[in-house]
């Protein structure tokens, strides 16, 4: 099985021509198509995207994951082989699903050799088709990561810096993921459950629940989320619009 993610959208002829050249390589080949609207060039939010697919998928799967704003450029796109393939732009990317894929090797893939399987020349603006896809489409295949690229540590890969940090009594989180609700997801989990949540800089305390229905709709709500981060929530509404939140931002929280 190979997953999708990528931030090309759906209007244009990209998913499938990535597609196209994957299934002229592995024409068995079996895809899940995750997402292909990551917020455009937003490499936290396809690393949250591509985490939760890595949690719930089968020991060989093999990952494809596309948000590369630094397409063309010297960043390296990466094979990383554990209980599953990630394949990758080197940018941070991989940073939340290596959490769960037991990585064991990385590799630095080489373009000339992905030549070698596709016999046609590489973009320096779409590798998801040049690149990519075909690379995974190929481990799909059963062939060697060796055969695709050479060998680099694994502390060498680039990772994004999204510890959740303590300052005092306060937590400094990262909004990591706004879905189509509104939910605003925090880089916050294994915490001890507090009976209310204070969003400091808003000057809000808000209860501390286990589903959304459990306040009024309107009605501010923080809770576990189905991913096991903290979530802040409106039912039947969106935080992220009230709040004024969205990816990438540092909220200061305590747990109360």
């Amino acid at each position: 099985m190979i997953t999708l993610t990528t931030d090309f959208g759906l209007r244009g002829p990209y998913v499938g021509e990535m597609k196209a050249a994957m299934l002229r390589l592995n024409p068995e080949a079996v895809m899940v198509d995750v997402s292909h609207s990551i917020t455009r060039h937003s490499v936290l939010e396809g690393s949250f995207v591509m985490e939760q697919v890595v949690k719930y998928s089968p020991e060989g799967t093999v990952h494809v994951g596309v948000i590369d704003p630094g397409v063309g450029t010297e960043r390296r796109a990466v094979i990383i082989e554990g209980e599953q393939f990630l394949v990758v732009p080197d940018n941070g990317l991989a940073t939340l699903p290596l959490k769960h894929i037991k990585a064991r090797k990385a590799w630095e893939i080489d373009f000339e050799k992905v030549k070698r399987f596709t016999k046609w020349e590489i973009s320096s603006t779409f590798h998801g088709r040049d690149v990519f896809g075909p690379v995974g489409a190929l481990l799909d295949a059963w062939v060697e990561p060796e055969k695709l690229g050479k060998e680099i540590p694994l502390e060498s890969l680039i990772r994004l810096d999204i510890e959740p940090r303590r300052e005092d009594d306060l937590w400094l989180l990262k909004v990591i993921y706004v879905d189509d609700f509104g939910n605003v997801i925090l880089n916050l989990e294994g915490y001890e459950r507090p009976r209310e949540v204070e969003l400091v800089d808003l000057g809000l305390k808000i209860p501390y629940l286990d589903t959304y229905g459990q306040v009024k709709p309107g009605e501010l709500l923080a809770l576990p989320g189905s991913h096991d981060y903290l979530e802040i929530a409106i039912n039947q509404g969106s935080a992220a619009e009230r709040l004024g939140l969205k990816v990438g931002d540092v909220v200061r929280v305590r747990l109360i």
